[in-house]
């Protein structure tokens, strides 16, 4: 499959078979996500007017910056992880079974998806998200125009630290309009909580390895990537879906999505780290080099230290003091002379195999399967 892997807000499904690039599967798999992403964007759009119209009874301030939230939620993005636990329900209940019962639960990571973004952007100071100023710049710049009093950043932080919190809340209010048996959603929060303490623990890792890089290593930015991504954006979300269905949690469809998830979720992060490095901002939303310029100690950068020369390391040790174009850009270059970018493209490549053995190993819908053997090189051959 071609780079281009994102078209609109859906990925582009890979062919079921290289070269397929007529086959009818594939234009049958399309319709289905386009089907999914309207209706989770239905969903959402929705519940939002509701909670919006709530909130401004409170206050017309409020009203403004519940609007703001609704923003940050419905202002695009690929809407990866309702699919991958649209797909991980689909491999269950089969092509039978109506997805308005569940739709709600899918949307719902829309809004954990938010509330991780937001927050990420706080702590990463990014100043765009999606080509847009990120909520916490955006929100500084209100400040400023209004000519309110105080540090105008700050104010901006707070808000959007405040806007993060509504979408976790509004998460857990979403989910819960999912029309499927108590006992079964009860055990899809289960799920669903042990997928946010995950987040967070591998957000923390991020953070850390930031003010720590001296004790960083390949296998701990691995892990920053298993926990910050590979959970919540692949393996948890298909966990979640196969709840939905009412899995049996000892079963090998199970394990294979276990293993699926882990193995797309990691590759994920690893195109990410690339993206961060060599991307093209009008295809990411976000600057060039942002990882440089901030010394993220990604497995890309770790692995350009291991494989650097002496002098190489010199260079590179110099990551996060960088700001001029023109540095950022011997830096990558540099990166790109020890290999490491080659050794991440084979660490891609080598984890999209692993999935795709995974799916092998138990009985899964067949219209499941083959969307989840073309998500997984869609989501990992991107360029945004």
């Amino acid at each position: 499959m071609a780079n281009d892997a994102v078209a609109g807000n859906a990925f582009r499904v890979a062919p079921a078979q290289p070269g397929a690039t007529d086959d009818p599967v594939r234009g049958v798999l399309a319709a289905y996500t386009r089907d999914l992403i309207k209706g989770v964007d239905e969903t959402l759009a929705a519940f939002l007017a509701a909670e919006v119209d709530a909130l401004t009874e409170i206050d017309a301030a409020m009203g403004g910056f519940a609007a703001t939230a609704r923003d940050c939620v419905l202002a695009g993005g690929k809407r990866v992880r309702p699919t991958f636990a649209y797909w991980g329900w689909r491999g269950v209940a089969g092509g039978d079974e109506p997805l308005a019962t569940v739709l709600p639960a899918l949307a719902a990571l829309e809004l954990l998806h938010t509330f991780a973004l937001v927050h990420d952007d706080v702590m990463d100071a990014s100043d765009t998200r999606r080509g847009l100023p990120t909520a916490h710049r955006a929100a500084a710049a209100r400040h400023r125009a209004a000519g309110h009093t105080g540090d105008p950043d700050r104010y901006g932080e707070a808000v959007a630290v405040l806007i993060g919190d509504l979408c976790m809340v509004w998460a857990d209010r979403l989910m819960a309009h999912a029309t499927v048996p108590p006992a079964r959603l009860l055990d899809v929060r289960r799920c669903y909580d042990r997928m946010r303490v995950e987040t967070v623990a591998g957000q923390f890792l991020d953070v850390l390895g930031e003010h720590d890089a001296a004790n960083w290593s390949v296998d701990r930015a691995l892990r920053v990537a298993r926990y910050k991504t590979a959970s919540y954006t692949v393996q948890r979300p298909l966990l979640y879906g196969a709840g939905l269905a009412g899995a049996d949690p000892d079963s090998p469809l199970i394990a294979a999505y276990t293993r699926y998830g882990l193995a797309v979720g990691e590759a994920f992060q690893l195109r990410d780290d690339l993206l961060g490095v060599y991307g093209d901002p009008a295809a990411t939303g976000k600057p060039a080099g942002d990882d440089l310029r901030t010394g993220k100690p990604t497995a890309l950068l770790m692995l350009a230290r291991q494989l650097a020369t002496p002098a190489q390391r010199r260079i590179l040790d110099r990551a996060g003091a960088v700001t001029a174009p023109h540095e950022m850009a011997r830096l990558a270059e540099l990166i790109q002379d020890t290999g490491a970018a080659t050794r991440v493209e084979r660490m891609i490549s080598d984890r999209v195999g692993e999935a795709l053995a995974a799916l092998d190993t138990a009985s899964i819908d067949g219209t499941a399967r083959t969307a989840l053997t073309g998500l997984a090189t869609a989501a990992t051959a991107r360029r945004a």
